[in-house]
């Protein structure tokens, strides 16, 4: 019995992300939400989402060209969030 309020704490403090979404005209957008729920920048996930920008554009044989970035910090019960908006380009 002690797994459920267990396995119900680690579903509920997961990070949120889209993953990668193609936009229009070869852009691509990822969105990432941290669990974290306090003061400060949004450092992990924006590591995260780059991370996940730069291995979709390995695969072509590409790098990452950024095309926008909005980072809203964390605050009194608001989790910190990423939007990054990228393309991949010749290396």
């Amino acid at each position: 019995m002690r797994l459920i309020p267990i396995t119900l704490f680690l579903l509920m403090t997961s990070c949120a992300s889209t993953g990668v979404i193609p936009k229009d005209k070869g852009t691509f957008l990822i969105a990432k939400k941290s669990p974290q729920v306090g003061f400060g920048p949004p450092i992990a996930i924006k590591g995260e989402a780059y991370t996940e920008a730069n291995e979709f554009c390995q695969r072509e044989g590409k790098a990452v060209e950024t095309i926008k970035l909005d980072e809203t910090n964390s605050g009194f019960a608001r989790a910190a969030a990423i939007s990054l908006e990228f393309r991949c380009i010749s290396k």
